[in-house]
Parts: structure tokens; C-alpha cells; sequence
């Protein structure tokens, strides 16, 4: 069976999936006491993003399991960050049977910021929200009043373990990717 629309386009949107099971999700999660989450689907769009202040790391260790659930039908989750703030998300990771992808800021940085904008933290943090609004735009996803960095910073982190995971065959163009 052909699937391409008349005229000889393609029907799904740049890029297609690998493979559309539309129930499929990954959670993005940039851990601190501001937690940055972004959800992704399996045709590597953005379906919502946010910010959490846990106000300190007693409530931030809590958070995972109703995150997670408010999540929807999270297959992946992806852990920017590490240490003793990380252990009970990877615990509630693993207690689900879900797959984990785990790694600090510069890993995706270095695929997503040019080397210029990765300099500092500010000015990496500055370069991670003008590329979170374009993907939220590229996306369709609800435009932010106001995008905190964490949440920006979730989405671009999501954006490429969607990428990592196989998702997506190659970043969208028009991101400046």
C-alpha cells in the first residue's frame, strides 16, 4: 500500500516516525528544585511542556511517581542531571519497567547549541529558550505566556532523546539544528 497523499506528498508530517504508535510518550525531566518537563509522542512532537518549583529536595525526590503518571503513557523517560536528587526518579523508573535515558546538559548541548552558545550557563540557558520556541511552533504545542529556562531547556533535552531514541530520523529543519 502507497502512502503517499495524492499528488505524491508525503502525508505525515516532517519528519515521519519510524514506526506511529500515537499512545507511545517520553518525559523529558530537567531535575532541580525548578524542575523543567516536557512530553513528547512518537511522531517526535511536543504535546506539553512545563515548570514545577519543588521548593527543596525532599518534595523534588516525591515528585516522580505523580509526574510520571500525570505524564500519560510514558514509555521513556529522559533525566537531564544526576546525583542524590536523581535516585528516586531512577528508582520509580525502573519500578515501572520503563527505559531510562540519563545524561548532564553538555551531552545535548553539544548536539542541539553551537559551540558559541555553550560557553556559559546564562548564555546557554538564553540560546535553549529561542530553540524551545521554535520547536514548541514547529510542533504546534499551546505558546508559552512566559517559558522559564528549565522548561525550555526540558524541551530542547526532549527533543533530542527523541532523537536519540529513534523517533525521529533527523532534527526538523527551520530549528538551526
Amino acid at each position: 500500500m502507497d502512502d503517499a497523499a495524492p499528488g505524491g506528498t508525503d502525508p505525515y508530517p516532517y519528519p515521519a516516525p519510524l514506526v506511529a504508535e500515537s499512545n507511545q510518550r517520553l518525559l523529558a525531566v530537567d531535575l532541580g528544585l525548578r524542575t523543567g518537563l516536557a512530553v513528547y509522542g512518537r511522531d517526535g512532537m511536543l504535546i506539553w511542556y512545563r515548570s514545577r518549583n519543588y521548593g527543596n529536595k525532599t518534595r523534588l525526590r516525591k515528585a516522580a511517581r505523580s509526574v510520571i503518571e500525570e505524564a500519560g503513557s510514558v514509555d521513556i523517560v529522559a533525566i537531564e542531571g544526576g546525583g542524590d536528587i536523581a535516585l528516586p526518579w531512577v528508582h520509580e523508573i525502573e519500578r515501572r519497567g520503563l527505559d531510562l535515558i540519563q545524561v548532564q546538559a553538555e551531552s545535548w548541548r553539544r548536539d542541539l547549541l553551537l559551540s558559541r552558545h555553550q560557553r556559559n550557563g546564562p548564555d546557554a540557558k538564553k540560546h535553549a529558550d529561542t530553540l524551545a520556541r521554535k520547536i514548541i511552533q514547529w510542533s504546534g504545542a499551546k505558546k508559552p505566556t512566559s517559558l522559564r529556562h528549565d522548561a525550555a531547556e526540558a524541551i530542547c533535552f526532549g527533543l533530542w532523546a527523541v532523537r536519540e531514541t529513534g523517533w525521529l530520523a533527523r532534527f526538523p529543519p527551520g530549528l538551526g539544528i
